[in-house]
């Protein structure tokens, strides 16, 4: 029992190193890339975006190291579908939510894609090989010539006022990947004991509480950005998270080694295109996602989550 308290405390301390850690890094990096002018809306796209990636990366990466293989695609497939089913459900019925035409017409469709290209590939081959790290990866830099074009469309919003030395900014950085690393292996090590001390998989153990760890940084931004009456942004953060999910961190793990694709996470994978395209079904019409669709996504995720516990 006490053995079993120490984990869940070494867990909760995992996720608290993998947030801060990586909000420290995120306003370090940026504000090194402002003090050099780099575009904040290049600084949003590409450090950013990392930073939010940053503690699904660290825990695939570290959990397919170390032979937690259903950690490793469980925490990323877990994400999406709490990304959108939980969270954005969650989020609409606080506060209907504006969708930019952007992210209907072109975001959530490729979301859509991407993630079928991966349920596909696992189911076929197996397993997330180097070769599946490489396609992944093609998408990925598709993606990124994307979000320049974007960003070139855009109107660049003024640089804000820099509060920290630059001294300060590379200490939050160095600090923040510090605690990233450190945040996934306690996290890893910790979420594998539990599962084993309750004869769980890993596999439920990454589409659940790790999952859930690793989308707090989101759930909190966009119950935040709602109550703050600035919804319009919710969806399209989700979207790119889900989309960095696959693409960077998935792909960046089968460079590194390959992780075996258990049959069941078709399953898995299969809900998590069916949460995308209900998003894109709610959305579709009005590009506004209010309560009702809100409601019917946690009744889909509820439903996931007793197929999770008796499967």
């Amino acid at each position: 029992m006490l053995l079993l308290i120490k984990n869940i405390v070494i867990l909760f301390i995992g996720f608290i190193l993998l947030i801060k850690g990586a909000d420290y890094f995120v306003d370090g990096a940026s504000g090194v890339a402002d003090k050099f002018g780099i575009p904040q809306l290049v600084i949003g796209l590409t450090i950013v975006a990392f930073g939010t990636s940053a503690p699904e990366a660290a825990i695939s990466i570290s959990a397919a190291l170390k032979g937690s293989t259903g950690i490793a695609i469980g925490n990323v497939i877990g994400s999406n579908i709490m990304n959108i089913l939980l969270i954005l459900g969650i989020t609409s019925c606080i506060v209907p939510l504006k969708v930019a035409r952007t992210t209907v017409k072109y975001e959530i469709p490729f979301t859509i894609l991407i993630s079928i290209v991966l349920v596909v590939y696992g189911a076929v081959f197996g397993k997330m090989n180097f070769t599946g790290g490489i396609i992944l990866w093609v998408l990925f830099i598709c993606f990124f010539i994307y979000l320049v074009r974007v960003a070139k469309n855009s109107q660049e919003p003024e640089a804000e006022e820099q509060k920290h030395s630059f001294i300060m900014l590379i200490i939050f950085i160095l600090g923040g990947l510090v605690a990233i690393v450190y945040g996934s292996n306690f996290t890893v090590d910790s979420a594998t004991a539990i599962a084993k001390v309750f004869g769980v998989s890993d596999r439920i153990i990454g589409l659940t509480i790790v999952a859930f760890g690793t989308s707090l940084p989101e759930l909190m931004t966009s119950v935040t950005a709602a109550r703050k009456g600035k919804a319009d942004i919710a969806i399209g953060n989700i979207i790119g998270s889900n989309i960095f999910n696959i693409l960077f961190v998935l792909g960046t793990t089968a460079l590194i080694k390959s992780v075996p694709f258990a049959s069941k996470f078709i399953v898995d994978g299969l809900v998590c295109i069916g949460a995308a395209v209900l998003l894109y079904v709610a959305v579709l019409k009005d590009g506004k996602m209010g309560r009702k669709a809100g409601a019917t996504m946690l009744v889909c995720y509820a439903a996931y989550f007793v197929y999770l516990l008796i499967g």
